[in-house]
């Protein structure tokens, strides 16, 4: 039977996260993305600047001990927020939904607040699973598609 784990972050995590981020599928599912996904430096940049800030929880999300994703929180405004990405190779797993279970153990607050193009069914199906429910949609730029689109918000209380 397949282990889904998270850990924290360490540096050889960088090749495959950067990796499975610019997977144009990926990317463009996500819709929410970084403008410049082939910029390395931005990227480590990017991650650098999470890795140092105390409001952050970055987790590398492991099956059988391949990195398969990341998961993260993070407080805006006095809101925590939270995001997901998994590895494409690991679609349709079940991964996403567990990695998801095992994050709402370790951040604790609430509510929580996650977001997701209004058309990504499977990301919706997981937030929903672990307790979300809509309370609005948005209008959004998405990079990863280059044009606004329905944004789904959720809530976990």
């Amino acid at each position: 039977m397949a282990v889904t784990a998270l850990r924290a972050m360490i540096d050889t995590d960088l090749d495959p996260l950067f990796a499975m981020m610019r997977d144009p599928e990926s990317m463009r599912m996500a819709a929410f993305v970084g403008r410049d996904p082939d910029n390395r430096e931005l990227f480590e940049a990017h991650l650098s600047r999470l890795r140092a800030n105390p409001e952050v929880t970055y987790r590398v999300i492991t099956q059988d001990g391949a990195v398969a994703g990341m998961i993260s929180s993070w407080v805006t405004d006095g809101e925590t927020e939270i995001t997901y990405w998994v590895d494409r190779a690991f679609w349709g797993q079940g991964i996403a939904s567990a990695a998801l279970t095992l994050f709402l153990q370790v951040v604790r607050s609430r509510p929580i607040h996650a977001r997701a193009a209004a058309d990504n069914r499977g990301s919706l199906r997981v937030l929903e699973k672990a307790g979300f429910k809509q309370v609005n949609t948005e209008i959004s730029y998405a990079e990863g598609r280059h044009a606004e689109i329905e944004e789904a918000v959720l809530i976990l209380s």
